[in-house]
């Protein structure tokens, strides 16, 4: 039987940064990566395959990753675990003992089992898998019309980049809005005139009751009665955490299907972590259970289990996700982190919100300008900044992950009014009108008023 220190389940994002983590902190131990694939691909950049890239192979995660940390990588599928044993089966017959196990074996893509027509030729999902979607690729190539069923992040990406190579695209989404769960009402409909500019249909508020077709999908049939005509069906109506293996081993799986952890991302038994899609998530700010599945999320917590395999520190702790989230449609941009204003108001929050509009460049006569709405939503007592949405250009995935800062170390409206921020011409809004601090200011004189 062959034998390591530390065995991680899972090649994606959670499992490599687990891995390398591992390696980084406790330098001494035998890391060992198994995956299934030959080949992994980076989740975040899979919708790109199908209009900004040239193929999959424009979207590898290399390995050298993992050699150049000094982490050894088993190509194969483990098929059970044992807790009393500390080993694992793979299907190959290889048996691989352990002293810490990681599961990060990231999650699938839902299969809406009462949907009809499923089967049919041309109905495809988005799994991270190179060899499915390089097949799907191909397909798509003779399929004029495309509808793309789903108006979550990766439902946007996918219907903006097939609608770049000229396909006739619909994007079906049963909610109001597309984005609905990661924005309030006001952004989510900028992100859809962005893609109706860019040519993708918008359909919102609609379900999916059927897919239409003999052999091969000739159309889909709403909730309405209405029926589009298309050569080709994405769905891409969420994700499920992979957790057979983990289950079969015994272990706790809670009540929205993912593996039961604890702060330091370890499950009921000590020796055995789970992180990133498989894994428990719930809110930082309303400590709810979450379905989110983010890659910089399941890095975090990959970061976290992989400081933590031998020696706990209360200060290396998982406090819950933030649930930042950034896209890309054409040169608009949008962000998100922490709670929606309609999210705070169900769970009982008092709150305040503070909306500003201004330019990402100063003057606003410069060149690649881009309009820069920012919107704060803060705690009415404590001024704490519970969430935040940004609607810009390119500048605003770092804006988000300033706010996901913010949020996280419970920074207040006061602190923000009072933070020292650099600027520059080409690189950023003006100091004189800052929109990230007139929204913190919007917010502060909505407070003297309640409070004075």
């Amino acid at each position: 039987m062959k034998k390591t220190d530390v065995l991680v389940i899972g090649g994606s994002a959670a499992g490599i940064v687990a891995a390398t983590t591992s390696k980084s902190f406790y330098p001494d131990k035998k890391i060992t990566l198994i995956r299934k694939e030959e080949q992994v691909l980076v989740p975040c950049g899979i919708p790109y395959m199908f209009g900004t890239l040239t193929g999959s192979d424009q979207n590898l995660v290399p390995d050298a990753v993992l050699a150049n940390a000094g982490v050894e990588l088993v190509i194969g599928e483990a098929v059970s675990i044992s807790q009393e044993k500390k080993n694992c089966k793979l299907a190959d017959g290889l048996e691989i003992g352990f002293e810490k196990l990681v599961f990060a074996t990231g999650s699938n893509p839902v299969k809406p089992q009462w949907l009809k027509g499923l089967d049919l030729d041309n109905v495809f999902f988005i799994p991270k898998n190179k060899e499915y979607l390089d097949k799907q690729i191909t397909e798509m190539e003779g399929c004029n019309k495309v509808v793309v069923v789903g108006g979550g992040f990766i439902g946007v990406e996918m219907a903006d980049e097939i609608a770049k190579s000229g396909k006739d695209v619909t994007l079906v989404e049963l909610l109001p809005h597309v984005l609905s769960l990661a924005f309030d009402k006001g952004l989510a409909i900028l992100a859809e005139k962005a893609l109706i500019a860019r040519g993708v249909k918008v359909t919102c508020g609609k379900g999916v009751k059927k897919i239409l077709g003999k052999g091969s999908v000739s159309g889909v049939l709403l909730d309405d009665g209405e029926i589009i005509e298309t050569d080709a069906v994405i769905l891409s109506v969420g994700y499920r955490p992979s957790v057979t293996l983990a289950q079969e081993a015994g272990l706790n799986i809670n009540e929205m299907g993912f593996i039961k952890v604890n702060e330091y991302m370890r499950t009921d038994h000590p020796d055995i972590l789970a992180v990133g899609d498989c894994a428990e998530k719930f809110s930082f700010i309303t400590r709810t259970p979450k379905m989110t599945m983010l890659a910089s999320t399941s890095c975090a917590e990959a970061r976290i289990a992989g400081m933590n395999l031998y020696k706990l520190s209360t200060v290396r702790s998982f406090t819950g996700t933030i649930s930042i989230f950034c896209t890309a449609i054409g040169d608009d941009a949008f962000g998100a982190a922490g709670v929606t204003e309609n999210l705070a108001n169900e769970r009982g929050f008092e709150i305040l919100t503070g909306l500003f509009e201004g330019v990402d460049r100063h003057p606003a006569t410069l060149p690649d300008t881009h309009k820069q709405i920012i919107k704060l939503i803060a705690s009415l007592d404590s001024g704490i900044i519970l969430g935040g949405e940004i609607f810009g250009g390119k500048s605003t995935g770092e804006l988000i992950n300033l706010i996901g800062f913010m949020i996280q170390n419970s920074m207040t409206v006061d602190a923000l009014l009072t933070s020292q921020i650099g600027t520059h011409p080409l690189l950023t809004a003006a100091p004189t009108a800052y929109p990230l601090i007139k929204a913190a200011e919007v917010i502060a004189k909505k407070r003297n008023k309640y409070l004075h």
